[in-house]
C-alpha cells in the first residue's frame, strides 16, 4: 500500500473512531435543546477552525471562497443541511419510535450505497471488490448493533438519516477539491451553525438556546473541538486521499468504536455477537481499502495511484493537469497532513477541478 493511500484509510479511521466514541458527550446532552446544541457546536467548530486556515502559506479563506460559484454555495448549504443538521434530526426523531439500534443499521448500509452511486454519477461501472468489501461492512454493523423495536415512522426516519450519512460524503465530493479539508469544514460548519439557529427559532421560539449546565458546557466543546475540527477535516482529508467509495467503508468502525466503549460508561457491554461483528467489519475494511493487497489499493478508476500528478512548485503543491472525477480520491504532495498544507488550496489561484447531539444509546452517533 502506498503512503497516500495509508495515510487516508487511517485518517478516515480515525475520523470515524471518534464519531463512534462520542456517545458519552451524547448522554450527557440529552436533555438540551437539539438546535440549539447544532448551533453552538458547529459555531464553536467553525470558530476553532479559523487559525488552521492561514497555516502554510494558504490564501485568504475570503479570497478562495469568492471563487465559488452559485452552485457550489448551494451545494455547501445542502451539505450542511443534509449531511450534517438533517442526519441528526433524522436519528433524533427516528429513536423516538424505533430502537437506536434500528437507525445504526440503516447507516451502516451507507457503504454499500456509496460504492454503487458515485461510480455512476461518474458514467462508469462500479467497482466490485468494493461492493463485496461494503457488504461485509454492513453485515458487521448489523451484527455489531442487531436489530430492535421500531414502527413505520422510525423506518421511514432511519432512511433518511441513511441518505444524511450518503450526502455528508458524496455532496462534499465537487467542492472539496477547491476549498480542501480545513476550508471545507470550517465552512460547513459557519452554515450548519446558521441553519441550526433559524430551525431552532421555528421549533422552539426564543428558548432554543439555553444556558448549557457545567457537564453540557463540557460535552458541547467535545463535540465541537474533536468530533468537529479533528473528525471533520481528518474526515475530509481520508476522502481526499482515496476518494468516497472507499473512506465511507470506514463509517463501518462507528458502530465498532460504540460497541468497544460503551461498557466503560455502562450504557451497553461487549459481547460474541458485537466481537463477530467488529471482524466482519474489519475484514471488510481491509479488504475494500486495500490493506490485503500488498501493492496497494484495489486497482481501478477510483485509485489513489491513478490520479496524475503535475508540476510540483516552490510551495510544495501539486498542480493537477485533470480535475478528479466525482468521488475519485486525490494524492497530495507529500508532507502534506490532515491539519497542515491543503494540497490544493494554498496557490493564488486554485485548481480547478468525511461526530453529534443526543441520545443516551450508543449505537448511532450524532455528527
Amino acid at each position: 500500500m502506498n503512503s497516500t493511500v495509508l495515510r487516508g484509510a487511517l485518517l478516515a479511521a480515525f475520523a470515524c473512531t471518534l464519531v463512534g466514541a462520542s456517545f458519552t458527550a451524547n448522554s450527557v446532552l440529552g436533555d438540551y435543546p437539539y438546535a440549539g446544541g447544532q448551533a453552538l457546536r458547529y459555531g464553536l467548530a467553525g470558530l476553532l477552525l479559523l487559525p488552521l486556515l492561514r497555516r502554510g502559506g494558504a490564501p485568504p479563506p475570503t479570497a478562495t471562497l469568492r471563487t465559488l460559484s452559485g452552485r457550489q454555495w448551494v451545494r455547501l448549504g445542502l451539505l450542511a443541511a443534509v449531511g450534517m443538521v438533517g442526519f441528526n434530526l433524522a436519528v433524533l426523531t427516528a429513536e423516538q419510535s424505533a430502537e437506536p439500534a434500528v437507525p445504526g443499521v440503516f447507516v451502516g448500509c451507507a457503504p454499500i450505497v456509496v460504492a454503487v452511486l458515485v461510480p455512476l454519477l461518474d458514467g462508469r461501472r462500479p467497482t466490485r471488490p468494493v461492493i463485496y468489501a461494503a457488504s461485509l461492512v454492513a453485515a458487521g454493523a448489523f451484527t455489531v448493533q442487531g436489530w430492535g423495536r421500531t414502527d413505520l415512522a422510525g423506518i421511514l426516519c432511519s432512511v433518511g438519516a441513511l441518505a444524511g450519512e450518503v450526502g455528508f460524503a458524496v455532496i462534499a465530493v465537487p467542492v472539496l477539491r477547491p476549498l480542501g479539508p480545513r476550508l471545507l469544514s470550517a465552512a460547513v460548519c459557519v452554515i450548519a451553525a446558521v441553519e441550526s439557529v433559524v430551525l431552532g427559532l421555528l421549533l422552539d421560539g426564543g428558548g432554543f438556546l439555553p444556558i448549557p449546565t457545567a457537564g453540557e458546557a463540557v460535552a458541547l466543546l467535545w463535540q465541537a473541538a474533536v468530533v468537529s475540527v479533528i473528525g471533520f477535516v481528518c474526515w475530509y482529508t481520508g476522502l481526499q486521499h482515496i476518494g468516497a467509495e472507499r473512506a465511507t467503508l470506514f463509517c463501518g468502525l462507528i458502530p465498532v468504536s460504540a460497541a468497544l466503549t460503551a461498557p466503560l460508561v455502562g450504557t451497553g457491554s461487549y459481547g460474541v455477537a458485537q466481537a463477530a461483528g467488529s471482524c466482519l467489519v474489519g475484514l471488510g475494511v481491509a479488504f475494500g481499502s486495500g490493506v490485503l493487497n500488498r501493492r496497494g489499493a484495489v486497482t481501478g478508476p477510483d485509485s489513489a495511484a491513478g490520479v496524475e500528478n503535475g508540476t510540483r512548485h516552490r510551495s510544495g503543491v501539486v498542480a493537477r493537469r485533470d480535475m478528479a472525477a466525482a468521488g475519485q480520491p486525490d494524492q497530495p504532495g507529500a508532507g502534506n497532513g490532515a491539519l497542515g498544507l491543503d494540497p490544493l488550496a494554498a496557490q493564488g489561484q486554485p485548481v480547478a477541478v468525511a461526530p453529534r447531539d443526543g441520545h443516551r444509546e450508543p449505537p448511532v452517533c450524532r455528527r
